[in-house]
């Protein structure tokens, strides 16, 4: 079964055209290739980990993001297992963030505007009346410089962007590095790092849409969802926390046991049209690498389990994807087309005394881990 696994894993490396290999050892490797130039003149590489496995992951420089992920199903049949494009062109136009890493703060800030120090700052309102991952051109839309590394013996690439300060309006000037290392136990590690010259603020994500089946099959309303979460932070109309920390005990929101994301989906209140786009409080309370959510798709088998030292985990179940977007499968993406688990601190957490704080000072060094583990059964 490795074999074939193998083989696909070079089936996947050989489409994304010549790739010279940059990294490797105890079985894995770090191969480099050219992922095109953007509209104003910025060459863009593309990075592919692969594993002992064959398992395979692609990241490129252009927002740090991933445009693949091929794990094997109960039978040792590889699939991509996330939505994205093939080309570069693809990520510059309007998309909903697929695969990428989101900054200086992920999440939504209600009506663009906090205070940090006594002093009042004014960011983009990108949607609705609110901010919204970082502003009109966040980390998902720069180039970051790439560098492959060695994390415990294993190959990974480590992407690194400066932010200037007042950059989309955020004070300070932040490095951000985000690291990722696929691990041998089929693991796909996130680790983020972050320092500052002024006070600012940071919260950093990653936004892949999975679909366990794979790429283009269908929704994922029948994919059974274990978030290991008591309570959530209810939202306005916008989309903004109330403040209020809630239970989910009993409701729509409750998935401390394994239930099928469609199960009660139409039920969801608020303004998300049919679908969950809420922040989990997460019982483990942040801090440590923890088990925090589960994902099993019944037909291939596979499961997706998420690990993370962040307080919360937003769950958004793709309720915009509407058809007017073609993925790397030729197919049209359609709502419920794919999840997202975003580990993070709280939506709005600067303007919400009561939530997990967001503010990085000079001479601390943000740091963040999340990890996406993958098995089938």
């Amino acid at each position: 079964m490795k074999h074939w696994i193998a083989a696909a894993a070079l089936l996947a490396l050989a489409s994304s055209g010549e790739a010279q290999t940059v990294a490797a050892s105890k079985g894995g490797r770090v191969d480099k290739s050219s992922f095109g130039t953007t509209k104003d003149g910025q060459a863009v590489d593309l990075y592919t980990l692969t594993n002992a496995n064959g398992v395979v992951a692609k990241i490129t420089t252009y927002g740090a993001l991933l445009t693949e992920l091929h794990v094997p199903d109960r039978t040792g049949a590889a699939a991509d297992v996330v939505l994205g494009f093939k080309t570069l062109q693809g990520y510059e136009g309007d998309h909903p963030y697929f695969g990428a890493t989101i900054g200086r703060v992920a999440n939504r800030i209600a009506k663009g505007r906090f205070r940090l120090n006594g002093q009042e700052y004014t960011l983009a309102t990108n949607n609705g009346p609110n901010h919204l991952h970082g502003g009109l051109k966040g980390f998902d839309k720069r180039v970051w410089k790439a560098q492959p590394v060695s994390v415990g013996g294993v190959p990974a690439v480590r992407f690194t962007y400066t932010s200037a300060d007042m950059e989309e309006g955020y004070p300070g000037t932040l490095t951000a590095t985000v690291t990722y290392t696929l691990t041998h136990a089929n693991e796909l590690r996130l680790e983020y790092t972050a320092t500052t010259d002024k006070p600012t603020i940071v919260n950093l994500t990653n936004h892949s849409y999975f679909n366990l089946a794979g790429d283009g099959q269908g929704t994922i309303l029948d994919h059974e969802l274990t978030i290991m979460a008591d309570r959530y932070t209810p939202v306005d109309d916008t989309l903004i926390p109330t403040g209020e920390i809630a239970s989910v005990r009993g409701s729509v929101m409750d998935f401390n046991r394994s239930t099928p994301i469609g199960a009660r989906i139409r039920e969801v209140p608020g303004p998300a049209p049919g679908g969950y786009d809420h922040n989990y409080v997460l019982s483990h309370g942040g801090g440590v690498l923890a088990m925090s959510a589960t994902v099993r798709e019944p037909k291939s088998g596979r499961v997706m389990e998420v690990l993370t030292t962040e307080p919360g985990v937003q769950l958004y179940t793709g309720n915009f994807l509407d058809g007017t977007l073609t993925g790397k499968a030729g197919v049209a993406y359609q709502k419920n087309g794919g999840f997202c688990l975003e580990t993070q601190h709280f939506p709005d957490s600067i303007n919400r005394p009561n939530f997990p704080p967001v503010v990085l000072q000079p001479g601390r060094t943000y740091k963040s881990t999340t990890v996406y583990r993958f098995s089938a059964r």
